[in-house]
């Protein structure tokens, strides 16, 4: 669905920032159209860059401006190398999502006090259960989480909100885990700034499709 016949801006980002980048157009009485892809390719990067280029193929040329919402996001320079045929469509700064929320050179103090470290966002805390117990098989192969978190000692919880249930529940993910929590509440750190600064028009209307 279309906003209206001037409508030149488009918002084409990873699922898991759905809510929050509806709550910042919201708040900014910005007009874009938000199409977001599946936020389970979390999981699986190789498909970020495909999933994005079948989209960008079909309706780049229809917009003024397009921001990516992903960070490099594992996808190993390829969103970037992507974006070379698309003049305009840019992308958040960063490696991806945890990074843009803490602020980059943060996140990077972070990554050196504690190079294992696993984090989590609002979104993460949510959907933990599906995206890694049940999405990376934890609950079928439960020995699959020494695998995968053997080079682990932190958890580290980013949050955009204050909420106490989120808080919870990223404690007990911790437990699950077996990692040490760590709470470190950010907002919604560049990717706010990111938003202002993207030129949107005024007069705010939102179309939200899931691809």
């Amino acid at each position: 669905m279309r906003v209206s016949s001037q409508h030149k801006t488009l918002i084409l980002a990873c699922g898991a920032l759905a809510k929050e980048l509806v709550y910042l157009l919201g708040q900014a009485k910005h007009e874009a159209e938000l199409k977001c892809l599946p936020a389970s390719y979390h999981n699986h990067p190789n498909k970020i860059v495909p999933g994005l280029k079948a989209i960008l193929d079909e309706c780049a040329a229809e917009y003024d401006t397009i921001l990516i919402g992903y960070g490099d996001c594992g996808t190993g320079g390829g969103l970037d190398r992507l974006l070379e045929d698309y003049p305009n469509a840019t992308r958040l700064p960063g490696t991806h999502c945890y990074g843009f929320y803490a602020g980059l050179a943060q996140f990077d103090d972070m990554m050196e006090e504690e190079l294992g470290t696993f984090f989590l966002t609002d979104y993460l805390v949510r959907h933990f259960d599906t995206l890694i117990i049940k999405g990376m098989g934890i609950d079928r192969y439960p020995d699959l989480k020494e695998t995968y978190f053997e080079h682990y000692k932190k958890l580290t919880y980013l949050a955009q909100t204050e909420d106490e249930a989120l808080q919870i529940q990223a404690q007990a993910a911790a437990r699950k885990l077996g990692l040490t929590y760590h709470y470190h509440f950010t907002g919604y750190g560049e990717v706010e700034a990111a938003i202002t600064s993207f030129g949107l028009d005024t007069n705010y209307q939102e179309s939200i499709r899931h691809v």
